[in-house]
């Protein structure tokens, strides 16, 4: 008899959970003075349903990603990883606020990070 752990996707509450927080973690970043004009161009529609997918698939969720890869998606667009801690940071606020333990924001966190250099160009 094989027991799996449950994926991270599944420990923080699934698509319900995914639903809610992109919406919730998207009015934390736009409230930004140094984040909101990377998306002063941006479908917000499109933002949450990529971001949906994307964390979906990044918390071990049943989805691929099909959007642009992170690097051509940021691309020139000048962030930096000092905007990356401040996005990072939002996301840690939400989730803690919608009653994720710190262990699993760590873990969050712990994927998110491993494309840092993809979003802030480092990469190439």
């Amino acid at each position: 008899m094989s027991t799996t752990s449950p994926s991270l996707y599944e420990r923080l509450g699934g698509a319900d959970m995914i639903d809610s927080l992109i919406p919730a973690f998207y009015t934390r970043v736009l409230a930004d003075a140094e984040l909101s004009p990377f998306f002063k161009h941006t479908s917000i529609e499109m933002l949450h349903s990529m971001q949906h997918e994307f964390f979906t698939m990044a918390t071990g969720g049943p989805v691929s990603y099909t959007g642009r890869s992170l690097a051509h998606a940021h691309h020139g667009r000048g962030i930096a990883k000092h905007h990356f801690a401040l996005f990072t940071g939002h996301l840690i606020e939400t989730l803690l606020d919608m009653g994720v333990t710190q262990a699993e924001a760590d873990e969050v966190i712990d994927t998110i990070n491993t494309y840092t250099n993809e979003v802030t160009g480092t990469s190439y």
